[in-house]
């Protein structure tokens, strides 16, 4: 074979310059017909003929290439592997070795996978958003060292898909009601709300997905988007190239982020600093399409775009709960107490992201911190509002020893008890002094019985007394006349008009 330095020159006689094939001949020394071949085929790039050598399965190839069809549409669990299929040829006849037969199934699968590799698959259309059109959204896992434990989090990341600022909020929990509060602080921190928000089908937002764009959006989720205005738009499955920029976003934040994160004493802790950290990397990254210009730049000429950020949505989860006969409810194995006179009723508990809220007779009863419990091998805790039991132990003032809900008294209420239960009838004693709390203010209450402290021995009569002063409200100044009422002739005291008085009726 020819190299393609001659046949260049070959070409360019023959074409070029009209020199004739039996001249060309005599000039290279090939024969008449190698060179009439090759002109007369119009290779520029000589190669070698694919050479098929005979093979021992070329009389089974058509069995095996339907037997391989037919695995491939087999669930993964039921396919037979390449070597029982081997087994399969020899008893068919079949006398060759089984890595001939490997190689083929090997060489069937590519050529499978090269003609799914079509130009609406695996091709994409660059895409671009104009100022205030839309943001993307996704959850990831990330871990950060809290109080001393490295802990899982729950990360929400947002970004403008123009300006390509981003924000990150941290959670515990991937649930609707974190997502609902996270869309708030993410609002806040880009000064407004674009006009369509792009998701995946994650749970929290998408109950059911249907064929194409059809999907069962959660009643919820909806409400939200409702409240900011903004049109929630949601990805293909398994598509999440359409949301790209935030993809890359949460695999960015790994390294810009978290692999450098110092510890942290609060989960609020840590969110507020990566409200700062995102706001100094605004400043520092270029944008992608030109990087003449900061993310910060870009996202100050957007933020004209953006709709005001309306009020914050009630973004709560609502259960039905109903109340132990101790005053508790029960939400992710933690206790929370209610007032006594719901026990053994139905009530409402609302859940938002940092607190729990009880609802009964279309009134709040009851609001608590809302704690997690991230180990499942322990009970959950049980946090007690001593407020709520007062009803209960004015009837049973011996709890008050031994209550649990009692031990988070404050610090003057402590010691007041323990000086009165000394003596015969301060259990009781001291319940009436809690009971001051329901009719006045309790930080009131409480410096009353630090005034009562005082005295070697405290009584409720002293905190009585400290109290009534306490509330008394002080006398009013004096009024003083306005000028246009001024007397400007003052009656003198005349105490003989009364003996004028006496002589007449005499």
């Amino acid at each position: 074979m020819i190299d393609v330095a001659l046949l260049s020159v070959i070409r360019r006689w023959h074409f070029r310059e009209g020199i004739p094939i039996r001249e060309i001949t005599r000039r290279t020394g090939l024969s008449r017909n190698t060179v009439r071949k090759y002109l007369a085929s119009g290779v520029v790039e000589p190669r070698y003929p694919h050479r098929k050598t005979p093979s021992k399965l070329d009389d089974y190839e058509h069995t095996l290439t339907s037997w391989l069809f037919r695995e491939s549409r087999r669930h993964r669990k039921q396919r037979r592997s390449v070597k029982q299929l081997h087994s399969d040829l020899v008893q068919l006849g079949y006398t060759g070795s089984y890595d001939r037969v490997a190689a083929f199934a090997r060489h069937w699968r590519q050529a499978q996978q090269e003609a799914k590799r079509t130009a609406s698959k695996h091709t994409f259309i660059p895409l671009t958003f104009a100022p205030g059109e839309a943001f993307q959204f996704d959850w990831s896992e990330d871990y950060a060292v809290i109080n001393g434990v490295n802990t899982k989090l729950q990360v929400a990341h947002f970004k403008l898909s123009h300006s390509r600022a981003f924000f990150l909020q941290a959670y515990l929990l991937q649930t609707h009601e974190m997502l609902f509060d996270a869309h708030y602080y993410a609002f806040q921190a880009f000064g407004g709300v674009p006009e369509r928000g792009i998701y995946d089908n994650m749970k929290t937002a998408v109950d059911k997905v249907g064929r194409g764009k059809q999907r069962i959006v959660n009643k919820r989720f909806l409400a939200m988007a409702s409240h900011y205005l903004f049109e929630a738009e949601f990805c293909n499955p398994a598509a999440g190239w359409e949301k790209g920029q935030v993809e890359k976003g949460v695999r960015d934040a790994r390294h810009r982020l978290w692999h450098g994160a110092p510890a942290f004493k609060s989960l609020s802790a840590l969110n507020h600093w990566l409200n700062k950290r995102c706001s100094e990397l605004w400043q520092e990254l270029p944008h992608p399409e030109d990087k003449r210009r900061t993310l910060h730049a870009y996202w100050q000429a957007e933020q004209e775009h953006l709709m005001a950020v309306p009020a914050a949505f009630d973004g709560f989860v609502e259960f039905n709960k109903r109340v132990s006969s101790t005053c508790l409810i029960t939400f992710d194995n933690n206790r929370y107490s209610v007032p006594a006179s719901f026990a053994n009723h139905p009530v409402s508990l609302r859940v938002y992201a940092d607190r729990l809220v009880v609802v009964a007779e279309a009134n709040v009863i009851a609001v608590h911190e809302r704690v997690f419990t991230r180990d499942h091998n322990v009970s959950g805790k049980t946090v007690y509002d001593w407020r709520h039991y007062l009803s209960v132990v004015q009837r049973k003032p011996g709890a008050l020893r031994n209550g649990a809900p009692f031990h988070q008294l404050p610090e003057s209420f402590r010691q007041l008890q323990a000086k009165l239960l000394r003596r015969a009838g301060g259990d009781r004693e001291m319940v009436e002094v809690l009971a001051l709390v329901l009719l006045h203010d309790e930080h009131m209450v409480e410096q009353a019985v630090s005034e009562a402290l005082r005295v070697e021995q405290p009584s409720k009569q002293h905190v009585l007394n400290c109290l009534s002063r306490l509330c008394d409200a002080p006398k009013p100044k004096p009024s003083l006349p306005p000028p246009t009422l001024k007397l400007v002739i003052e009656p003198v005291a005349d105490t003989d008009r009364y003996d004028r008085l006496r002589r007449r009726q005499s």
